[in-house]
């Protein structure tokens, strides 16, 4: 199904909702493009990129046996389990579009090592969790209060700036993370950092 009003049952996750808004606000358009999904898990950005055209999808986690049996079993879905991006060494062809819902790993670390494989016009379309990138002391309860969060993406943006990114757009995201956290969604492109 290719129709981007989809509800929550058409992806294996949430997340599927996360990434499809941010492929409808960013104009971004999977068709045909081989993608990385970094973060994979249950497959919910992995399902989403597969139902907007995408030829292929590496779905790389470094968990065991969390991605949906439907995907596991799709041709298109290259399942690289127990892996770290951070210690990826080779991928077969370049990358289209990356995806990103990396919660532990910070994205400053995250987008040095995915630009190697990144065809020069490609895009990256990152999932911002606050809660992750901040001081564990701002959380309360485990939700990171409105105005730390926006201080924290604030803070990331810089960040990928300094490594030379551009961001092009930043959106919030639709559905809330884990305890009711705010998240946001970045479109970066290989460039000036400006």
């Amino acid at each position: 199904m290719n129709d981007s009003r989809s509800t929550i049952h058409d992806f294996v996750s949430r997340g599927g909702l996360k990434l499809q808004a941010a492929l409808d606000q960013f104009k971004v358009n999977p068709t045909d493009k081989v993608c990385l999904d970094i973060g994979a898990s249950t497959g919910g950005f992995t399902d989403c990129l597969l139902q907007s055209g995408a030829s292929k999808v590496y779905a790389v986690d470094t968990c065991y046996g969390e991605l949906a049996w439907k995907l596991r079993n799709d041709p298109r879905v290259v399942v690289m389990e127990r892996t770290n991006i951070l210690h990826l060494l080779d991928l077969p062809e370049p990358i289209d579009l990356v995806v990103i819902d990396a919660g532990w790993t910070k994205l400053e670390l995250i987008l040095p090592v995915v630009a190697q494989y990144l065809n020069p016009n490609g895009q990256i379309i990152a999932l911002l969790k606050p809660h992750y990138e901040a001081d564990k002391r701002d959380l309360i309860k485990g939700v990171l209060p409105t105005d730390k969060a926006e201080e924290t993406k604030e803070r990331v943006i810089q960040s990928i700036h300094d490594l030379r990114f551009t961001i092009n757009e930043v959106m919030d995201s639709p559905v809330l993370g884990g305890a009711g956290n705010k998240e946001f969604l970045l479109l970066i492109t290989l460039g000036s950092g400006e």
